[in-house]
């Protein structure tokens, strides 16, 4: 059945018009995930399954579930199964894989569904407030992938039954849990942004609360789990157990769907969510080789240790365009950009490019600018598929016109002092430190997208303002430093 599903989503997701994919955030699960996602669950011995499917599609994900009860023996004697979806362009397809499921598929089990066509969200939080019961003893979704706005329907519903996230996906994984019975399963594909930053601390502390972590799997390649629909999106797939007792949680990881190369470890708990973290990030290792980050007393300093802060750009071009200039000319000061950073040089100002170059100085700009002096710059934004995350600069004046202050634009994030500048050793040991292989391969087990924010550089560990200097040292005397020697350098810190 499962294969003649797979031919069903095939065919419908190159139909499926682009636009209306985007504004209901739909990524339909191939074969492989849905079998592999059914694969996680366990079962005691249950008489009667029932199995929330919430943004079920085309019944990809129940056709895995059923799929493998169908096989395996003495799982359950009863299967029901619940389906949402809201898109009455898949409901007739829907129905169509339902239907055969209405029968006894084995000797031993029997098998019923229903397809419910409406709003998941809306459902749900009736269900938690004006239910008697929790409905299902398991939960499986690949839910729609949309952001909420703060003002809408969803996010005004979603608070009366104490959830505050952002996205229809966290929504739709928080609800389920909800509607589980204690000890219930949940297995869902979802972007692995819930992971860190501060939009989702609610969404990780809610769903640390109510369950525990079985497992999490990560694809190695970022464009693999939905290549039909041309998803760059690092998704993850989560096994969760309502109310259950936290143990060793399961990282598998695969380069695609197809699991070809498929590998798991196990971690202490304390390994993926620190105690003392209160935003609660949650940390992906991809092996069982630990990161001297960790371990060595060398890198165990926050950055307000050496009085340093990190704060994002607060040039927001097109807000004070009124203010920029294409070059720089008297009155003006620099205006930096993550363009004016190639490699370990700073390329100012550049000729023939859409962007401004410079910013005046008056009363009106002076409170988004910094003082001349040294500075560490990350780019906020990193291209997708680089070698690392984070891309480290430093701003040193001697390379840019002589001026009392600089303009930051809004894609940098700045390290600095109280609103000013830091030494000239400390800017380029912060920079080497940033630019090591050891801070990038840390920084992807909380991170799993592009964007590097002020949130994610201040969980880092970093040594101390003595060993930044001297690091800052051995930066400015070997200018062309390459990963190999930064890489050294930081180990011979150890």
């Amino acid at each position: 059945m499962l294969k003649t599903v797979d031919k069903i989503r095939s065919d419908v997701s190159s139909e499926l018009n682009d636009q209306e994919k985007s504004r209901l955030g739909q990524f339909m699960t191939p074969a492989s995930i849905a079998k592999f996602m059914a694969s996680l669950f366990t079962f005691t011995s249950l008489n009667y399954c029932r199995l929330l499917d919430a943004g079920a599609g085309i019944g990809s994900l129940s056709s895995a579930f059923l799929d493998r009860l169908t096989k395996e023996n003495n799982i359950c004697n009863r299967l029901h199964i619940e389906a949402y979806e809201i898109d009455n362009n898949l409901i007739t397809h829907l129905e169509k894989v339902f239907s055969c499921y209405n029968i006894i598929t084995k000797d031993n089990l029997k098998v019923s569904s229903k397809i419910i066509n409406e709003d998941f969200i809306e459902f749900a939080v009736n269900q938690i407030q004006f239910g008697n019961e929790k409905l299902f003893t398991h939960a499986i979704l690949n839910p729609p992938y949309k952001k909420i706005s703060s003002d809408s329907k969803h996010r005004l519903l979603l608070r009366e039954a104490g959830i505050e996230t952002v996205n229809l996906y966290s929504a739709f994984v928080a609800l389920a849990l909800e509607l589980l019975q204690k000890r219930g399963q949940l297995v869902a594909i979802i972007p692995r942004s819930f992971c860190n930053g501060p939009y989702y601390k609610h969404f990780r502390t809610f769903l640390l609360n109510q369950s525990a972590i079985r497992q999490i799997h990560l694809f190695d390649a970022r464009n693999k789990a939905f290549k039909d629909d041309e998803v760059l999106q690092e998704n993850v797939i989560i096994f969760l157990e309502r109310g259950g007792k936290q143990n060793k949680v399961t990282i598998s990881t695969s380069t695609d769907d197809s699991f070809s190369d498929y590998a798991e470890n196990f971690y202490e708990f304390t390994q993926i969510v620190n105690d003392s973290d209160i935003d609660k990030f949650i940390h992906i290792p991809k092996s069982k080789e630990s990161n001297f980050l960790e371990s060595s007393p060398v890198f165990d300093y926050l950055l307000s240790d050496s009085f340093i802060e990190v704060s994002t750009g607060p040039v927001v071009d097109f807000r004070v365009k009124e203010h920029t200039r294409k070059m720089p000319a008297p009155g003006t000061v620099p205006l930096l950009y993550p363009d004016h950073f190639v490699g370990n040089e700073i390329k100012y100002p550049k000729a023939n490019w859409k962007k401004p170059n410079a910013i005046s100085f008056n009363n009106a700009t002076e409170k988004w600018l910094y003082p001349k002096g040294f500075y560490t710059v990350v780019r906020r934004f990193s291209p997708k598929e680089q070698n690392r995350r984070i891309y480290a600069s430093v701003v040193n004046p001697e390379f840019l016109p002589d001026s009392s202050a600089f303009g930051f634009e809004n894609h940098l994030n700045v390290f600095h002092c109280r609103k000013r500048g830091i030494s000239k050793e400390v800017a380029y040991g912060l920079a080497a430190f940033l630019n090591s292989t050891a801070v990038d391969q840390y920084f992807r087990r909380f991170n799993g997208h592009t964007q590097v924010n002020v949130t994610d550089l201040k969980k880092l560990k970093y040594p101390n303002l003595k060993t930044l200097k001297s690091l800052g040292v051995w930066a400015i005397n070997n200018k062309n430093h390459t990963q190999e020697l930064i890489d050294g350098q930081l180990e011979n810190l150890v």
